[in-house]
C-alpha cells in the first residue's frame, strides 16, 4: 500500500497532467471534499468535479509545493496556475490542502484558498470590487454547482 505521501504525490502529479479519472481513482467511494467554491461534495460529486475541471482547462500547470505526511493525514501546499475560461483572465492559485486517508484512499480532502484573490484575478473588476462579498462568493458557487450538475448529467 503507498503511503500517504505517496499518494498525494500521484493526486498532484495526475492535476499536472490534467488527469481527472486518476484524481478520482485516489478518492475513496465516500470521499468528502470541500473549498470554497465547491463546499460541501460527496463521493463521486468530488470525483466528477475534478474531471470537469481538467477536461476543461486548455493551459492547466499544477505544481505540488510541499507536503507534510503525519500518518494517514497530510497537509499540502500547491499552485495552479490556468487561464478561467469563463472570463479568459489568468489565475495563479495559491491554495493549502488537508488530507485524511483511509487504506490508502483519501477519505477528505480540504482546499483553502483566499476567494477575494481568486476572484480578483479571474473576474477582474467585478471581483476586484465585490469578491470579498457574499453576493459574488454565492454567485460563483451557484454557477460552480450548476456547471457540476450539467456535467454529471451528461456522463
Amino acid at each position: 500500500m503507498p503511503t500517504t505521501e505517496e499518494v498525494i504525490k500521484e493526486f498532484y502529479a495526475a492535476f499536472n497532467r490534467r488527469d481527472g479519472a486518476a484524481m478520482a481513482a485516489r478518492y475513496a467511494a465516500d470521499v468528502h471534499f470541500s473549498d470554497p467554491v465547491f463546499t460541501d461534495l460527496h463521493g463521486g460529486q468530488a470525483g466528477a468535479m475534478w474531471r470537469m475541471l481538467t477536461s476543461q482547462s486548455k493551459d492547466l500547470s499544477v505544481e505540488l509545493l510541499d507536503v507534510h505526511e503525519h500518518g494517514d493525514h497530510a497537509h499540502a501546499a500547491w499552485r495552479a496556475t490556468y487561464t478561467f475560461s469563463r472570463t479568459g483572465r489568468p489565475v495563479v492559485n495559491e491554495v493549502l490542502a488537508t488530507f485524511h486517508l483511509s487504506d490508502g484512499l483519501i477519505v477528505e480532502h480540504i482546499d483553502d484558498f483566499s476567494f477575494y484573490r481568486w476572484s480578483r484575478q479571474a473576474l477582474g473588476v467585478s471581483g476586484l470590487l465585490l469578491g470579498w462579498t457574499p453576493l459574488l462568493k454565492r454567485k460563483v458557487r451557484q454557477e460552480a454547482a450548476a456547471g457540476l450538475a450539467k456535467f454529471l448529467a451528461e456522463a
